[in-house]
This record gives C-alpha cells, sequence and structure tokens, in this order.
C-alpha cells in the first residue's frame, strides 16, 4: 500500500534494500548493477528501484540527508513493504590518522548527538549496532576478495557544519572511525522493528588532514563498494524470489 512518502505498490520491495542518501545515486545503481530493474516510487523524487543481482530480487531507495530523512524510509519500508534487510551505503569523514581516502569503513556501532533513539528507549542511552550476522557476511566478502575493510563505530551527528572545537578530539580519544549521519538512526529502526541493518562506508574526506577524494575517485571507490555489498549479501548460493 502506499504510504504518505512511497507510492509503490505492495510486492514492489525486495526483502534486502540498499539505502544511499541521494536518489540519483539509487538510480545510478540500479541502471549499473541490477538487471531488469524498475523504477517503483518517485514521491518528492526520492527515487526508489527493484530489479535483480544475479537472480537475486534487490531493491534499492534513496533516504535523503540525516537521521529524521533516512528513518521516515527505513521505517515505511518495514511496516508496509516487509523489507528485512536495511543496508545503507554511503561516504563519511575520517578522524582517525589510521584511515586513508577510499579506506572501505563497516559500521559495527554508531554513537550519535542525536536524541531520536533516547526518546524511543524511554530517556536512556540506546546501543545502535549493526546486525552481526551482516558484519560477517561482509568481512567473508572483504576475505574472499582480498579486500581492506575497517569494522568500528562511527558518529551519527545531526550537524553537518560547527561540530564544536572538543567534538573531534573527543571521537579521537574514545577510538570512533569516522562521522557520518544516518547509521544511529537506522539501527534504531532496525531494532525496533527486528530486522537486519547495515551501514557501509567509503572514507570520501579525511576531516583532520583536510584530504578530499575527486568527482572521478569518489565514483570509483562508490562503484568498489556497491559491488562488494551486493556480493556480500547475495554469496554463492540458489537465488530466491523475495
Amino acid at each position: 500500500m502506499a504510504t504518505p512518502h512511497i507510492n509503490a505498490a505492495d510486492d514492489a520491495f525486495a526483502a534486502t534494500c540498499l539505502l544511499p542518501g541521494d536518489p540519483l545515486r539509487a538510480k545510478y545503481i540500479a541502471e549499473n548493477f541490477l538487471t531488469d530493474s524498475q523504477c517503483v516510487t518517485d514521491v518528492r523524487n526520492m527515487l526508489g528501484f527493484t530489479g535483480f543481482y544475479q537472480g537475486h530480487r534487490v531493491s534499492v531507495m534513496g533516504t535523503g540527508m540525516g537521521m529524521p530523512s533516512c528513518a521516515i524510509y527505513a521505517t515505511e519500508l518495514v511496516r508496509h513493504y516487509g523489507v528485512q534487510r536495511l543496508v545503507r551505503v554511503g561516504s563519511c569523514g575520517a578522524v582517525q590518522h589510521a584511515l586513508k581516502l577510499n579506506d572501505l569503513v563497516i559500521a559495527n556501532s554508531a554513537s550519535t548527538d542525536s536524541n531520536m533513539n533516547r526518546n524511543q528507549f524511554g530517556g536512556y542511552d540506546f546501543a545502535a549496532c549493526a546486525s552481526p550476522r551482516l558484519v560477517q557476511q561482509f568481512l567473508n566478502a572483504t576475505d574472499a576478495q582480498r579486500r581492506d575493510s575497517v569494522v568500528g563505530q562511527v558518529f551519527s551527528t545531526d550537524s553537518f557544519y560547527d561540530g564544536g572545537d572538543a567534538l573531534i578530539p573527543m571521537l579521537q580519544r574514545m577510538g570512533v572511525l569516522a562521522v557520518e549521519m544516518e547509521a544511529a538512526g537506522l539501527y534504531g529502526v532496525a531494532s525496533r522493528y527486528q530486522v537486519q541493518a547495515l551501514t557501509v562506508l567509503t572514507v570520501s574526506d579525511h576531516i583532520l588532514t583536510g584530504e578530499q577524494l575527486s568527482s572521478e575517485a569518489r565514483q570509483t571507490s562508490f562503484n568498489e563498494m556497491i559491488a562488494l555489498t551486493l556480493a556480500a549479501l547475495h554469496p554463492s548460493s540458489p537465488a530466491t524470489t523475495k
């Protein structure tokens, strides 16, 4: 059934859905990584597609920027369309010297300056964590392809600018790998509805050094991340139809 933000048919989405922030990224993934893909929703130009990856039915949908926007789409995908695996694919800014541009970060947990999860957890701190099974699948895929990756905590912020002078040193001290804007909210939704979720990120900026990937390098690293994500989610096995 259609929702206030998604106008897709009841069976339009697969059990697995990739979630880039940019709806045009969703279109790019559908056109370049899936076969027989079709646009299934376009409310507010937030595009969603469903197609096939090596015989497995897969969806991809933009979520916009920030936890509130991501949570809206994740909630509606789970509650109204039966999506069971939500995988954010995006970029991040590194806050540890050991990380380099193009590094792949698997966010097994996310701290945050948002009150979103606390509001639905009775005012207490909520441990926003990825699904262990998805983390393991991703590690298996990176090992199989001999692709380095870093697993650890990220920081999901409500503020893209002006985080405060004390923030980055504190994140470094606590071992946080990178800053992004959606993971903690996504993990809260997944926990509430008992579905699986994971956030996979490419380091596109280094907050400590000021380094940034060029537009061309961003595209190349994005392609590598998506290819690895799909391989991790659908290892060699009989295809399913959902």
